[in-house]
């Protein structure tokens, strides 16, 4: 049977969850705004379905991407307070993980959007 409670539980730690990252993270916010900006220029230039989908898949990944790095940062934090050479390389890495991934985002997004604003000129 379907808890009520529990799922409005559930919801509400989610919601702290993307609150924390948001107020936490200046990476967060940054990827919050640029993603609503590709959002009105999405309507704007009236881009198709297809490309719909690619644009809000890549905006989920990169701010998933975003949480888990923060999730993972905070757990080493915790477990290894003092910088530790392997700490560095792990954060590091998940850094350049989101990097990758928003520079890959990007080239996407000009791929996508490259032939709206070339009619416009």
């Amino acid at each position: 049977m379907l808890d009520i409670i529990k799922l409005k539980k559930s919801f509400k730690y989610a919601f702290d969850g993307l609150k924390y990252v948001y107020r936490a993270e200046q990476n967060f916010r940054i990827q919050i705004l640029v993603a609503l900006l590709v959002i009105i220029f999405g309507f704007i230039f009236n881009i198709r379905v297809q490309e719909w989908i690619v644009v809000l898949m890549l905006i989920a990944l990169i701010l998933i991407l975003e949480i888990l790095n923060t999730v993972l940062e905070t757990f080493i934090d915790i477990l290894k307070p003092k910088i530790h050479h392997y700490v560095r390389i792990v954060k590091d890495l998940m850094a350049g993980m989101v990097l990758l991934a928003s520079l890959i985002a990007i080239v996407v997004g000009i791929l996508i959007f490259y032939p709206y604003i070339n009619k416009l000129f």
